[in-house]
Formats: C-alpha cells, structure tokens, sequence
C-alpha cells in the first residue's frame, strides 16, 4: 500500500512521526511537505496530497495541521477525496469502514504522538465494508459529479 502525507506548520513534527512510523511498518510513503518547520498555506499541501490519492498514485493519504480541520475541508475540495478529521479510535475505524474515507486528517495541536500513530493504524488497517455503505458512498459521489461545472 502506498500512503501519502503532507502538512502545514501545525503538523510538521507529527507529520514526521506518522511518516516514520508507516516506513517502519513497511508501507511506501510519499511526503508532499513541509520539509522544515516553517509557516505554509495549507491548502497547497492539501491539494496536492489529495491529488496524489484521487489520481490512485497513492492509495491512502494522512494530512497533519493544527487541528486536522483546514487540511480537511481543502482536501475535499478535490474529486473523488473523501477526507476526515479524526481524534478518536471510533471515529478513524468507521470513517473507513462506513465511509470509506481515503484521507486521514489530524490535528498536531489537539492529539499526542502515540495517539496519532494509532490512529494513523487504525485507518490504515480498516477495509471498507461495502454492502449498504456502498449505496451512501454512490450517492454521495452522485452529489460530487453534479457540481462539476
């Protein structure tokens, strides 16, 4: 599996964790930045992580900023991404076995290092569940393709 990260000033050091953690795990991880702790617009990180899920170059995404909301909604600014922001065990399990969420996204601000980590395994390790989930998930992509201009 491929996962993609990215993250703004208020991720970046969470960010680096989840990243070595997943190598560890033996997943093949692309990082769309930051590279140092500096201040970014998120929104650039956002698109191009999400870009790299939508277009299948990677198969999951985890984006990191302050409070995992920003990097939320700009990444589900982009066809086909369906981000969520998580903080609890629950939360990350269903957003992909209901929802099948392909961007996890965490706030550096508001969790720890170990929650994040299991969190990021958590919904790294979660298949969708498909069967009635299937028809919410078709429906919501109704939505996404009739607000194409």
């Amino acid at each position: 599996m491929k996962i993609a990260v990215g993250c703004d000033h208020g991720g970046f050091e969470l960010k680096n964790a989840i990243k070595a953690h997943l190598e560890e795990r033996g997943f093949e991880v692309s990082d769309f930045g930051i590279y140092e702790n500096r201040p970014v617009d998120y929104p650039e990180i956002a698109l191009k992580t999400a870009n790299s899920v939508a277009s299948g170059e990677n198969d999951l995404g985890i984006l990191v900023c302050g409070t995992g909301i920003g990097m939320s909604m700009a990444a589900n600014k982009v066809n086909g991404i369906r981000a969520a922001a998580c903080s609890d065990h629950y939360s990350a399990k269903y957003t992909r076995l209901h929802n099948n969420a392909n961007i996890l996204c965490l706030g550096g601000r508001v969790i720890g290092a170990g929650t994040a980590l299991e969190l990021a395994d958590i919904f790294v390790d979660t298949e969708f569940e498909g069967g009635r989930h299937r028809k919410r998930i078709d429906l919501i992509s109704e939505i996404e393709e009739s607000q194409k201009k």
